[in-house]
């Protein structure tokens, strides 16, 4: 696991060792090509995407596994139920083990829906 203090997703992806650093930039790339828009930083010591301002992805490398954080959405569990059933989930986490090809349509699915949801959420006005 990288250090806490990663500039960039440049940054987090480098600490880790070279076959955790393939799978992780396939994910980065699928989230990319999939929502050009988004803005890609580090939150909570993560990588992250933001459209419009909102939270859309977030997603870590860990020990085993890898996981995408689908950003609080409840409808992303609901919508790909079937396809996630044989993946480890819990709130809000989905967890892909390392030594399984990425999923990558399901990635990119999954990222579509997150943008289509934040795209459907009014700008807050400000008074």
């Amino acid at each position: 696991m990288p250090g806490p203090k990663s500039r960039d997703v440049d940054d987090y992806i480098a600490a880790f060792p070279p076959r955790v650093r393939r799978v992780l930039e396939r994910v980065r790339a699928t989230i990319r090509k999939t929502v050009p828009a988004a803005v890609e930083t580090i939150s909570y010591k993560i990588p992250a995407y933001k459209l419009r301002g909102k939270a859309l992805l977030y997603f870590a490398g860990w020990e085993r596994h890898y996981a995408i954080y689908p950003a609080g959405s409840r409808a992303v569990a609901a919508a790909f139920a079937d396809e996630l059933a044989d993946y480890e989930m819990s709130k809000g986490t989905i967890r892909f083990p390392l030594d399984e090809p990425v999923p990558v349509e399901l990635i990119a699915r999954i990222a579509a829906f997150r943008a289509a949801e934040v795209e459907k959420t009014p700008k807050k006005s400000r008074a």
